[in-house]
């Protein structure tokens, strides 16, 4: 209709300015993506440690283990997890490199080495291994009871991982990687919500001063029609004299 104006919706912030929204959940989703799944198998590990001390947790049969040494380098390096497939004493051969339980620690620090010779104890059978690191002179002082094996190094080797997981059991990396994003995730959803609250009011503000031209500008126009009307019926009286 002639004189009616089209109201348009103003372009608020958060229309004007998607990128920075989009930014953020970019941040958020890979952060997800890098942190929950390491913490998940932390969760399942530290489960599975607590109900079985004896055993190395593993998940399906693959046993994953933070390398914290050089003496298998340049093959596997300090800070990579390993992944170790458990596997029977009698499947290991003569250039395996298996995981195990270090004959001369406490019983529960894990060795990963190299098999260098299958030992069969001619009085018992018991079978044992002697393992040497890659990087050592010489080969490890006392030979591995079948009894010890952890598992047989399936390949799998996923650099630098270790150092991150480390990092993360520690009181700063549960700061930096835990509380500090899941701060900084709720400070960003009260803000997003707090502008869009702003911005809402605004266009109520917006359509209310737009409400108030309109009703303004009906009132001007209404004596103005009144007194068209009345010079028309003047008008007409006159021709009919």
């Amino acid at each position: 209709m002639p004189g009616t104006k089209k109201r348009e919706k103003p372009v608020t912030t958060e229309q004007a300015a998607p990128n920075g929204r989009g930014v953020w959940n970019i941040v958020g989703i890979v952060l997800c993506i890098i942190l929950v799944p390491i913490l998940i198998l932390n969760c399942i590990l530290l489960v599975q440690g607590m109900v079985n001390e004896d055993k190395v947790p593993s998940i399906g049969g693959n046993v994953p283990l933070i390398v914290l040494t050089e003496s298998m380098e340049p093959k596997i390096k300090d800070g990579d997890v390993i992944v170790c497939k458990t596997a029977d004493p009698d499947d290991v051969k003569v250039g395996d490199v298996i995981s195990f339980f270090d004959p001369e620690g406490t019983g529960t620090s894990t060795v990963t080495h190299r098999v260098i010779e299958i030992l069969i104890d001619p009085d018992t059978g018991a079978k044992s291994f002697r393992t040497q690191g890659d990087n050592n002179n010489i080969e490890d002082r006392l030979a591995v009871p079948a009894e010890n094996l952890v598992g047989i190094w399936s390949g799998v080797r996923i650099p630098v991982l270790g150092n991150v997981i480390m990092f993360m059991q520690s009181t700063l990396g549960l700061i930096v990687c835990i509380f500090l994003p899941i701060t900084a995730l709720i400070a960003y959803e009260l803000i997003r919500r707090k502008r869009q609250d702003s911005e809402k009011q605004t266009d109520i503000e917006q359509l209310k001063a737009e409400l108030e031209a309109l009703k303004a500008a009906r009132a001007e126009a209404a004596p103005q029609g009144e007194s068209a009307a009345e010079e028309a019926t003047s008008e007409e009286q006159t021709k009919d004299e």
